[in-house]
Order: C-alpha cells, then structure tokens, then sequence
C-alpha cells in the first residue's frame, strides 16, 4: 500500500509515517514546514519506500499527482495551537477549508480513500458527557476567534462526509482529543511540551547546584 501523508512532519503525522514503513507500506510525506519540522522525518529519508514533498496543500497540481499515485490520505495537514488561532484566524481557517477541500475533491477524482484529522473542539462547550458525535454542538460567539478552529474543522467534516455521500468517497473522520508525545513543538501555544521543557530546565539547574554545592 502506498500512503500519503499530508501534514506528515507534524510529531502525530511522523510516527504514523514511521509506523507504516515498519508494516512494509510506502510513504509520500507532504508539507509545506510552516508549523512541521523536516527534522521529525529526517531519519526516514533515504529509507526505501519513504519520500518527501515540500509543498502546500493548496497547490493542486502538485496535489493531483501525489494523490494519483496513492491509495490512501491521512490528511493532518491543518493549521493548529491556541497562539496561531488567536494571532492569525483568517491563516486557520483558509489552511483548514481551503487546503482541505482541495485534498478531499482530488482524492474524490481518483477514489482514494481518506482519513481526516478532526479535533475534540468541533463538540464545542457542550457539557453532555460522554460526547456523542451525534450529539447537538454549542459554540462561542464568532467575535472570540477561537472558536475559528472549532468551525473550520467542523466545515471540513461537513466537506468529508458530503463528497462522501456525492460521489462515494471512502472517508474516516476522528475526531482528536489532546495529542502528547515526543517530537511536538511548545510553538503555538501547545502547553504540555513547554510544562515538560520547563521541568526539565528546573531538574537540570537543579542538579548543576548540587554538583557545584550550592
């Protein structure tokens, strides 16, 4: 199987690329580095099977061609953190919808099968709990651009599952809660990686005071 990984130099996007390899699959990472690091797939270049595209999601001819040559999108590529949200919404939802709506009517021309990274914050402030993907969702006010995510995402499903139902295209949705793990970056506003970072500077400083005898 040959997957294509959109987003795939983001920490979650890298160990799914990591974890296909060792299954035997082959690998297209594609991204535009704007918020993944080359240096989170760096040691899969040059393994066989593995290949990487520097390029947006936006850019549909390129985008054509990667798709063809697959047989299935895990589409992570998206705008995210709490700081870029805030900074910069109109960069979140134009990544979001546009870039997701590109990749969802390429692989609908070929029939590729794809699986899209939603987020938990599409349930909004609902306090039915446990959430139902069912269930009715309650937002804040447009005027808080944080929920700009929260709507983006959501358009992206309502994408999904509509070329889905037009032209039986093959789509999974899940939908993520609070992703922790080695290789994520404390940029954006991602507030476990700074916490871990923070402890680990306070350890360290702490153990140089002990050798010093301070």
């Amino acid at each position: 199987m040959h997957a294509l990984i959109t987003g795939g130099c983001g920490f979650i996007g890298s160990h799914l690329a990591e974890v296909l390899l060792a299954e035997g699959d082959r690998v297209t990472v594609v991204d535009d580095l704007s918020t993944g690091r080359f240096g989170n797939v760096a040691h899969l270049a040059g393994r066989p099977g593995f290949s990487f595209v520097i390029e947006t999601i936006a850019n549909q001819e390129v985008m054509d061609r990667l798709v063809s040559a697959c047989d299935v999108i895990y589409h992570l590529a998206a705008a995210v953190g709490v700081e870029l949200i805030v900074r910069d919404p109109v960069r979140v939802i134009e990544t979001n919808v546009v870039g997701s709506e590109t990749v969802l009517r390429i692989a609908a021309r070929y029939g590729r099968k794809v699986v899209l990274a939603s987020t938990s914050e599409v349930y909004g402030k609902s306090e039915a709990v446990p959430f139902a993907e069912d269930a009715d969702r309650v937002l804040g006010p447009t005027t808080h651009s944080r929920w700009s995510y929260a709507c983006s995402k959501a358009m992206d499903e309502f994408l999904a599952l509509a070329y889905g139902k037009r032209d039986a295209l093959p789509v999974v949705i899940a939908r993520l809660f609070n992703t922790v793990g080695p290789r994520q970056t404390g940029r954006y506003g991602m507030v476990v990686p700074r916490l871990v970072r923070q402890a680990l500077a306070a350890w360290r400083a702490a153990g140089s005071c002990c050798e010093t005898g301070e």
